[in-house]
């Protein structure tokens, strides 16, 4: 069993207080957005033993790689860490994006490789070979963007906008308005392709902030429209942070999803996401390939993304979880690199992890014994561990009070706590 030391990612839009609040500490003054576990090179965790925390930290991907059979077991054909997890905490939306297929970012980048493009570059559109799908379970109320609304849902959003632009606009055949008139025909003829691209063309009209920003005037102007408009009102919120930025729109276009703490929603390659607010679990496949369609000062490669995107309007991919009356619910989404446990204790109390292969626990709230073979381990929110595939299953129990002290209690103190624990279906 293993300690894990892991890296707060410092980008721009994440919250100054969600992480902090988690882990009951004074702020950092700075935005704090990600806490990464696992082995990817981009940011691997410190590991070091439980039985002696006061070694020097060795990079997860690096202790693997010395022995990946015992590591990595029934995972060792993925050829690393299959799955990354994250402490995801927003502050403002990220960026709307989408992650490719398989075959697809092995293609991309090796094609980047090929022409010489450092992976560090800022217009690289791929940091690594391997596909993203993910599944973010709220802990905190959490609003996301996620997967394109019908087309004809989209469509009455934009004629509103359209109706909005031309009484502001006395009828007058400004640009927007026109603009905004023939979105809502494209999406009416099912398009939603055209839309997207008509959006995120760099040379057409909606690249013009001034656009984006005669939009979001005219509908503080209208409050009856936002009123009637969810997707509409969601876009004035999001301009706050991006003004001027053409993502402004895009947004329309897709779903809004509010997840109460414990919901999740999965994401499958080529759908188009963003999340807005909120703390939550992410999990995902170990890559960092993103294609970004805008509310980003990053690189936007419109074709690219076309490439990758699912042009098709589904249900929200809610994953809900099985629950086996004990304290245990499993999230189980439709990919072969991860599967998720949460564990509530103290109905969970003297359960065994399920390990399919390795494993990575955090804790999120109270405090959360870990026991395999002659290890424990104490974890106080965001705190996190690592178990290779030959260990010894864990035990969960709630911790005494004095048990981060000396390792002592059974745990018929404690406060109720709560387990992430990450493997393989």
């Amino acid at each position: 069993m293993f300690l894990l030391r892991n890296a707060v990612r410092d980008y721009a839009w994440g919250s100054a207080t969600l992480l902090a609040d988690l882990q009951g500490r004074t702020p950092s003054g700075r935005p704090e957005a990600e806490l990464w576990m696992g082995a990817h090179p981009g940011a691997p965790s410190g590991a070091v033993p439980a039985a002696d925390p006061g070694t020097t930290p060795v990079p997860l991907d690096e202790l693997i790689a010395r022995d990946p059979q015992a590591l990595l077991g029934q995972a060792a054909p993925f050829g690393r860490l299959p799955y990354l997890v994250k402490l995801l905490a927003a502050g403002r939306p990220l960026s709307i994006q989408a992650h490719p297929t398989l075959d697809q970012a092995r293609a991309g980048f090796a094609a980047e490789q090929a022409a010489g493009v450092p992976v560090t570059a800022a217009h690289r559109n791929y940091r690594d070979d391997n596909h993203k799908p993910e599944m973010v379970i709220a802990l905190t109320p959490f609003t996301a963007l996620c997967g394109f609304r019908s087309p004809e849902d989209a469509a009455q959003s934009f004629d509103r906008l359209a109706g909005a632009l031309a009484e502001h606009f006395e009828g007058v055949d400004a640009g927007p308005g026109s603009a905004a008139a023939d979105l809502a025909a494209t999406l009416h003829a099912g398009d939603l392709e055209s839309a997207f691209a008509t959006l995120l063309d760099p040379e057409g009209g909606w690249a013009s902030p001034a656009w984006v920003e005669d939009v979001v005037a005219t509908l503080k102007r209208a409050p009856r429209v936002l009123e009637n408009d969810l997707n509409l009102a969601t876009a004035v919120g999001i301009s706050e942070y991006y003004p001027g930025d053409p993502g402004v729109l895009v947004s329309v276009l897709l779903n809004r999803v509010d997840l109460a703490p414990g919901q999740a929603i999965h994401l499958p390659a080529g759908n188009v996401h963003a999340y807005l607010h909120g703390l939550g679990v992410e999990v995902m496949a170990a890559s960092d390939n993103v294609l970004r369609g805008g509310l980003t000062p990053k690189h936007v490669d419109v074709d690219e993304l076309r490439r990758v995107v699912r042009f098709q309007a589904l249900p929200v991919p809610y994953c809900a979880p099985q629950a086996d009356g004990a304290g245990r619910l499993v999230f189980r989404p439709p990919f072969e690199e991860f599967q998720v446990e949460r564990l509530d204790l103290p109905g969970a109390a003297g359960r065994t992890l399920t390990a399919n292969g390795p494993v990575i626990a955090v804790c999120t709230a109270g405090t959360v014994r870990l026991a395999s073979g002659g290890q424990s381990a104490v974890l106080t929110p965001g705190e996190s561990v690592f178990l290779g595939a030959a260990e010894a299953p864990a035990v969960v129990r709630p911790a005494g009070p004095d048990a981060a002290q000396d390792g002592a209690g059974d745990g018929s103190a404690a406060a109720p706590g709560t387990l992430f624990a990450v493997t393989l279906p």
